[in-house]
């Protein structure tokens, strides 16, 4: 089946990582879903980005951690553009500080997001996904890593790369493959806001290629993940990081 024929859900796409994996996936021929839950100008920006390219996108607007958006997400993209064919599981948010400092609204709202909005997207995926299409969810690099101010983000993170063993298990029949992304230290205002100049220049010599990555990056491994080229790659967590860890 040619992508131009298929379709391909972002969630958490008006920017940064996420907004590069819906262009490189519109660049890959998919009709485009760019999900967002507040940033609406961000979001029709990348949209028009991919329209300008020749490619088809629209923004649609879904909190991840309501289930009942999510199955909104589907029921639009389904009635507009057709069946969905790979789901991107990318949004998420990040904490960090101590254990013992976290607030109890904190780690909700990290549970909340990354882990539930993860679960709700595997969940109405795995429902809904045609035979033969693409779940790929993102993980991080920290997981193994384990540094201090980390610990409640790469939890939630560690919950998602187990779902996505299961997962994998329980939809080989259907040849639908579920994988998972793990970043590395990346170039998005999520890396960068609140970090000095020092910090981000040791978390960079921390990587044997000597840069931070780029949202790009992550984008083409995700592009690899949902392409034809991937059917035998199923349970897997890829790590994306430079060779960081």
């Amino acid at each position: 089946m040619p992508n131009n024929t298929r379709t391909a859900i972002v969630t958490g796409a008006s920017r940064g990582i996420g907004a590069a994996i819906a262009r490189q996936l519109a660049a890959d021929g998919f009709r485009a879903v760019v999900n967002y839950a507040s940033n609406a100008g961000e979001a029709e920006k990348v949209v028009a980005d991919i329209e300008s390219a020749g490619g088809r996108a629209i923004a649609v607007r879904a909190d991840v951690s309501d289930a009942k958006d999510v199955a909104s997400l589907f029921e639009r993209t389904e009635a507009e553009l057709g069946p969905v064919d790979v789901l991107v599981n990318n949004a998420g948010i990040s904490r960090f500080g101590l254990l013992a400092e976290f607030s109890d609204e904190d780690f909700q709202r990290l549970i909340a997001v990354n882990l539930t909005g993860t679960f709700n997207g595997m969940r109405e995926g795995a429902r809904r996904i045609r035979d033969g299409g693409r779940i790929i969810n993102l993980s991080t690099s920290i997981i193994g890593h384990y540094s201090p101010g980390n610990g409640l983000y790469a939890a939630t993170k560690a919950a998602v790369e187990a779902m996505t063993h299961t997962l994998a298990k329980e939809l080989g029949s259907r040849a639908i493959t579920v994988n998972a992304v793990a970043p590395g230290p990346v170039a998005t205002e999520l890396l960068l806001a609140g970090r000095s100049a020092e910090v981000l220049q040791r978390l960079t010599n921390d990587i044997p290629l000597g840069r931070l990555g780029q949202p790009e990056d992550i984008a083409e491994v995700v592009s690899f993940l949902a392409s034809p080229d991937s059917g035998w790659v199923n349970g897997q967590v890829i790590k994306a990081n430079g060779g960081r860890n």
